[in-house]
């Protein structure tokens, strides 16, 4: 993909749309620029970025897995009209690659992940664990990769941005803060994750967490387990004495209740990883981080 992309922007430059903090959408701003992100927890961090000056939008709509969308006809203008396309990278957007081969007009392309390495187990035969948002630490590099596309495309408004960021990674260590503060009431014997797939590498690194396993052994919601892995996961749950699977409201949670039901587990399914919601509970980046992380010490405490 990233041979895609790099050929696309040395064709291209610039592009906008954009998704508001609070969930309305808006295709036009007064700088004539269209500011389009892949995801709608990208749009939310790039409009704190933007302020008033600029308006971002999201491709996929709220409530989507970006990892089983299907692109719409639409999409492809969407990216056409954009002057600024901001993608999460580390092979994440796989739905993107056709649209950017039949979208025209030019854009500036930028990877939020830009100069943030995956962890080491990170890397696996599944690919590379894009999920690096769930540790918002590492959102602080995509907030400045995001002020330095904007900047690019408006030089003009660069002061505007430069203290937009600032003021929002005050907000994103405030969250960090917060997190560990929650994480700390569960006791670490009870810190163990079994998720749908494979999706808090990051998260459990930066906060203590053990990953027992996924029911879909992926980086992707799209795929399936085999019957080995499916036993195995289930001998590893019933040996730990794990208490909960988490999934993200929008995967399906078939298999996820066949190894509930062999284990004796509690499934919680209203967790928001890859998109926010329109209003509560997860209308903006931070409201979806503290809306997990409470579901997860809730059901571990």
């Amino acid at each position: 993909m990233k041979q895609i992309i790099n050929s696309i922007i040395a064709s291209l430059t610039l592009a906008t749309l954009f998704l508001t903090s609070c969930g309305s959408v808006s295709t036009s701003n007064d700088s004539g620029l269209n500011i389009l992100a892949s995801t709608t927890f990208l749009a939310d961090i790039a409009q704190n970025i933007a302020g008033d000056r600029l308006v971002v939008t999201s491709l996929l709509p709220a409530g989507s897995d970006p990892h089983a969308y299907q692109a719409a006809p639409s999409d492809v203008a969407r990216i056409t009209e954009s002057d600024l396309l901001i993608l999460n990278g580390l092979e994440y957007e796989h739905f993107i690659e056709s649209l950017l081969e039949n979208s025209g007009g030019e854009r500036l392309i930028i990877e939020a992940t830009t100069g943030l390495s995956p962890n080491e187990d990170a890397e696996s035969e599944h690919g590379v664990d894009p999920h690096m948002w769930l540790d918002p630490n590492l959102v602080v590099t995509y907030v400045e990769n995001i002020r330095i596309g904007l900047t690019e495309i408006d030089p003009d408004g660069a002061d505007i941005y430069k203290m937009n960021a600032e003021e929002y990674i005050v907000q994103l260590k405030n969250l960090d803060s917060w997190i560990v503060e929650q994480i700390n009431t569960i006791p670490v014997k009870r810190r163990l994750l079994v998720t749908n797939h494979e999706a808090f590498g990051y998260f459990a690194k930066r906060y203590g967490f053990k990953i027992i396993g996924s029911v879909i052994p992926s980086f992707s919601s799209n795929a399936a387990p085999s019957a080995k892995e499916m036993a195995s996961l289930i001998d590893e749950i019933k040996r730990l004495n794990v208490p909960t699977i988490f999934l993200d409201t929008a995967e399906n949670d078939t298999i996820a209740k066949q190894v509930a039901d062999e284990t004796n587990v509690m499934i919680i399914d209203d967790l928001h990883l890859e998109s926010l919601t329109e209003g509560a509970p997860a209308a903006t980046y931070i409201d979806m981080m503290k809306h997990n992380v409470s579901r997860i010490v809730e059901a571990l405490k």
